[in-house]
């Protein structure tokens, strides 16, 4: 007969060679951190590292913008880069006056109470509608506020992004891009 193959030579019940315990670490060494790139210690879940998502919504909850970032990066820090991601305003033809590029107002919670926040929303012609730590209750502002919970959780929909599966950032970044764009097509 020809040539005898090498499976005839292993043990019967053993398709593969044992591994022994540094076989193992060494494939650990280049999987890279746990999570990915933006995660970060979550102080809500015994410092598990997580990531969170940030979200601009219109009057009727259709998203504007969306971004992640670690779990461990305060809300207050991504409003500028949230409102510069929304693009201009455009007008139909032949409505008089200027055109608008920016919302009013914007209302967000007590994250944001910060002169630097209110300063920016001020610089870009935006009126603030933030609810202040200490003074007012958050009762008030839950009228506006279920509109960004309830895209949120439309969101949440989505069973690949409800739990982050994906190590590289640019991935997920796109599979919210992609969830953001269904919401919008459902709601046309």
């Amino acid at each position: 007969m020809g040539e005898a193959s090498s499976s005839a030579a292993r043990p019967p019940g053993r398709s593969q060679p044992a591994r022994l315990v540094e076989g193992l670490a060494r494939l650990c060494e280049r999987c890279g951190p746990w999570g990915g790139e933006k995660t970060g210690p979550n102080s809500t879940v015994r410092g598990k590292s997580g990531s969170k998502r940030h979200l601009l919504v219109d009057r009727s909850g259709v998203p504007l913008a969306v971004r992640h970032s670690a779990a461990n990066v305060h809300d207050s820090s991504m409003l500028e880069t949230m409102l510069d991601v929304v693009s201009p305003i455009r007008r139909p033809r032949g409505r008089p006056g200027r055109p608008r590029k920016r919302p009013e107002k914007l209302h967000a919670d007590k994250g944001y109470d910060f002169a630097r926040c209110r300063q920016a929303l001020r610089k870009r012609g935006i009126r603030p509608r933030i609810a202040r730590r200490g003074i007012e209750s958050s009762e008030r502002l839950g009228c506006h506020r279920w509109v960004a919970e309830r895209t949120l959780a439309w969101l949440n929909r989505y069973r690949r992004l409800k739990v982050r599966y994906e190590r590289r950032a640019d991935v997920h970044q796109a599979f919210l891009s992609l969830g953001c764009a269904l919401i919008c097509w459902n709601h046309l």
